[in-house]
């Protein structure tokens, strides 16, 4: 790792004489011999770039890039503009990390900023905090929020992510709370089972796993009229089209914002979103930028909420978040930017409209639709040998749906035309 520090020998050697060593070796005197490792280490040999560049090309070419993707379930293939990358990938963007002196770096605040800013826009919520890892987390993570010392009991739709709940069962368990999962009725979430009592909140995801669209509004009465937070996980897109988690009447809104300008990178990075109203902010974990300005009046930014957990008060915090995915942060801001008000809702509408041309098509060829429940992107039919159907896509190039309980889960985006849906269902009736 020689070649990868910064400093010369000299001026290592500068800084040894400074802190009163003549060497490394007098340095680490009070390590124990038996400690330290002597010979070098077994390593290969560096390489030139010309052979690391034929090393990365046959590892890539490895990959199968699918000619069209009809799968979803929790990270989708959407269109993504030129000047997004462009944007991100510039240098000054890509090597910025979480600011300690946060109010020295303007910049990246500012970013951090207009992000939380858009993602209020999008949810309808009144603060949003500067990210976390991926939507499973944040999901976790508003649950956490609403951790109460005499009541430990939540409830949660067993039609969210396999993955989200994966997630909650380890942060719950940790904790000793009582996880009630509520069943799923004609692919609806069943709220009959919700009393309230030790509860502290209501999970729930719009559209669910099954690409269902629940009676999200329905939830958010019955968690208030228990006394329960009422958390709300939805699609970006979905935001667009359908109520957003504040019309619906949630007290946190949480989701995946891979949709926001991140491909789909083989399963990351994404980013976690987090947006609540302004009773539950101070529980929001990570970090929340304010807008001021400094002593000459101009327009400034500042840590307006900084995490406990990284600085003081360790003990009290509720999370262990202490950073933020600033560099997805700003990749869905520059994806929002790019794609506007209007661009977000057309894209939208393309969603719904192919998709539900991709279920009708289907239908005739003979997988009809499980549910008959109204549906956004992606929605499951049934199939006798759904791995056989999806091997048999595959061979042509296509990703077909995930194959879950009972069907298969198919997806449309905007990035789907019609002539790759018309080419699907003719390889289904092939």
């Amino acid at each position: 790792m020689g070649s990868y520090v910064p400093s010369t020998a000299k001026q290592r050697e500068e800084m040894l004489k400074a802190a009163g060593f003549s060497s490394a070796d007098e340095l680490y005197r009070d390590v124990p011999e038996d400690l330290k490792f002597k010979g070098e280490l077994k390593l290969p040999a560096g390489k030139s770039e010309l052979e690391v560049d034929r090393i990365i090309r046959a590892l890539a070419a490895k990959n199968k890039e699918y000619l069209s993707i009809f799968r979803g379930a929790g990270a989708y293939n959407h269109y993504i503009p030129a000047i997004v990358g462009s944007v991100v990938n510039k240098e000054e963007f890509v090597t910025a990390y979480t600011p300690y002196q946060a109010e020295i770096s303007q910049g990246v605040l500012q970013s951090i900023f207009e992000y939380q800013t858009m993602i209020c826009e999008l949810t309808g919520m009144d603060v949003a905090n500067a990210s976390v890892y991926d939507g499973c987390v944040a999901a976790a993570e508003a649950i956490s929020m609403c951790r109460s010392p005499k009541k430990r009991k939540v409830y949660v739709s067993a039609g969210i992510h396999p993955d989200t709940m994966k997630v909650i069962n380890t942060y719950c368990g940790t904790a000793g709370d009582e996880i009630v999962v509520l069943p799923l009725k004609d692919g609806k979430t069943d709220f009959s089972a919700v009393d309230g009592e030790g509860a502290v909140c209501l999970y729930l995801q719009q559209p669910n796993f099954y690409g269902v669209i629940e009676d999200a509004e329905e939830a958010g009465k019955i968690a208030h009229e228990k006394g329960l937070t009422y958390i709300l996980s939805m699609d970006p897109f979905a935001m667009c089209l359908l109520p957003s988690p504040a019309e619906y009447g949630a007290d946190i809104a949480v989701g995946e914002g891979q949709p926001l300008g991140m491909p789909l990178s083989f399963g990351g990075p994404y980013l976690g979103f987090m947006a609540c109203k302004e009773k539950q902010m101070r529980k929001l974990p990570g970090r929340i930028v304010g807008e001021t300005v400094d002593t000459e009046g101009r327009r400034a930014f500042v840590l307006t909420l900084q995490a406990r957990e990284q600085h003081i008060r360790r003990e009290k915090a509720s999370s262990n978040i202490c950073s933020n995915e600033a560099h997805c942060a700003l990749t869905a801001s520059v994806y929002l930017s790019a794609m506007g008000p209007e661009g977000m809702k057309e894209a939208a509408r393309q969603c719904y409209a192919k998709a539900h041309y991709l279920a009708a098509e289907l239908e005739k060829a003979g997988l009809k639709r499980c549910y008959e429940a109204d549906f956004f992107n992606e929605f499951v039919t049934a199939c006798d040998d759904p791995e056989a159907l999806v091997k048999k896509l595959d061979e042509k190039g296509i990703l077909g749906g995930l194959p879950v309980e009972g069907g298969i889960l198919w997806c449309a985006t905007e990035a789907n035309t019609k002539d790759e849906i018309d080419t699907l269902v003719k390889e289904v009736c092939a």
